[in-house]
């Protein structure tokens, strides 16, 4: 009788470290930031802009990273940006709390110019107004299916923003309506100089390649959520099972994409092999070391 409860007492120890490893290991995965640093070369990049830094934040959907975003907005600073380019998601439309994107956005536009575009959680909130005045009043630049100049010098680049096309369907079944999107597309592909696009959404690669975009940003995807090793990211909204678009660059037609893994959760409340991102991007000019 000795034996046997000290058998199932060995058992119970060992599930119990189990699952105390395992949540130890979904604390980790959920809220150790990483920053992930490449390169963008391209013959367009004038070379006023050779070493510029943009560091990329997407999906942030209400997470907090410490007090008032310390945590975070300490990552951030650390990466020395030029400028900050935000892929929409700052909320989660299921919990909605504007005061802790706000707190990450306050701290932001300390460390450099901030540009925004929505995503389909801002679109679906219904309180897209309210946010996009907050982000305004904080000095942000909203970028909705609008463009900025970015002037070094004699030199300039375009930088455009995409408003999300979830604006225009009320959920994920009523599918998605392009026609707005493909509209600034087309209109921005005759653009001369080298084109830096927004858009919360990455499976639309395609569309940015054929109407010319140099440089893209996206989020969306949450890096899969669950990744699994040699195969990626499991799933993703509007891709499905084993997305083609989940983390790092792609590239097609002299276009590059870079998709960010994001910051927070949505519906699914963990992340597996799928640390929170900072996506930071260094323009390289052509003979330029940097």
């Amino acid at each position: 009788m000795v034996k046997i409860r000290s058998k199932r007492g060995k058992k119970i120890l060992a599930l119990l470290l189990v699952g105390l490893c395992m949540v130890i290991f979904a604390r980790w995965q959920n809220n150790s930031i990483v920053i992930t640093k490449s390169d963008c070369r391209s013959v367009k990049i004038p070379p006023e802009f050779n070493g510029c830094v943009i560091a990329h934040i997407s999906d942030l959907h209400n997470k907090e990273f410490g007090k008032n975003q310390k945590i975070l907005l300490s990552k951030l600073k650390s990466t020395s940006p030029d400028l900050i380019v935000i892929t929409g998601d700052l909320i989660d439309r299921r919990r909605f709390d504007l005061s802790i994107a706000m707190s990450f956005i306050e701290g932001a536009v300390q460390i450099a110019p901030v540009y925004y575009v929505s995503g389909n959680h801002e679109a679906w909130s219904n309180k897209y107004p309210l946010i996009k005045s907050s982000l305004l009043r904080a000095g942000v630049q909203v970028l909705d299916d609008s463009m900025v100049e970015l002037s070094r010098g004699k030199s300039s680049i375009n930088l455009l923003g995409l408003k999300d096309p979830a604006f225009l369907s009320s959920n994920y079944i009523d599918g998605t309506d392009l026609s707005q999107f493909l509209e600034c597309l087309q209109q921005w592909s005759a653009n001369e100089g080298f084109q830096i696009l927004l858009s919360h959404r990455p499976e639309l690669f395609d569309l940015y390649a054929e109407n010319h975009m140099d440089l893209i940003f996206s989020g969306h995807a949450h890096g899969g959520q669950v990744r699994l090793p040699l195969l990626g990211g499991l799933v993703a909204p509007d891709q499905g099972f084993f997305p083609r678009y989940t983390s790092g660059c792609y590239k097609q037609n002299g276009s590059a994409m870079f998709v960010s893994r994001g910051l927070g959760n949505s519906i699914f409340p963990v992340r597996v092999f799928n640390r929170p991102e900072i996506v930071v991007v260094t323009l390289k000019s052509p003979g330029k070391n940097g």
